[in-house]
């Protein structure tokens, strides 16, 4: 395994920070999960079990049921770097789900952050 040393990191791990910051906002751990399906294809009960088997990123993703055709749809700034010029698959599909976090916490419609589905 080689990159970015938050490839390693578990799902596990990453997970509580989102629904933290989600929460500061109103929002609920439930709309974090959501996006997280959208973008993943995962249902709650695998959502669940990456949870309790601390999958890392890097596994997360590669596991992925579907990864969502309308991913590349979300565009921005998530840590200093725009999502649609990452290069690496990887970082990139972890950035968007920063992303699709991001505009929860901000309060946009849901609607909105899952592009129209």
């Amino acid at each position: 395994m080689g990159g970015h040393r938050i490839f390693a990191t578990p799902y596990a791990a990453i997970r509580p920070h989102y629904v933290a910051k989600a929460e500061r906002k109103g929002r609920t751990a439930a709309e974090v999960d959501l996006v997280v399906s959208w973008l993943t294809g995962y249902d709650d009960a695998a959502l669940t079990r990456a949870l309790e088997d601390e999958v890392t990123l890097e596994q997360f993703f590669a596991a992925a049921p579907a990864m969502n055709p309308n991913a590349s749809l979300i565009t921005g700034v998530i840590c200093g770097m725009r999502v649609e010029e990452i290069e690496d698959p990887l970082m990139r599909n972890i950035r968007y789900m920063d992303k699709l976090v991001d505009e929860v916490a901000r309060g946009k419609k849901m609607a909105s952050i899952l592009r129209g589905s």
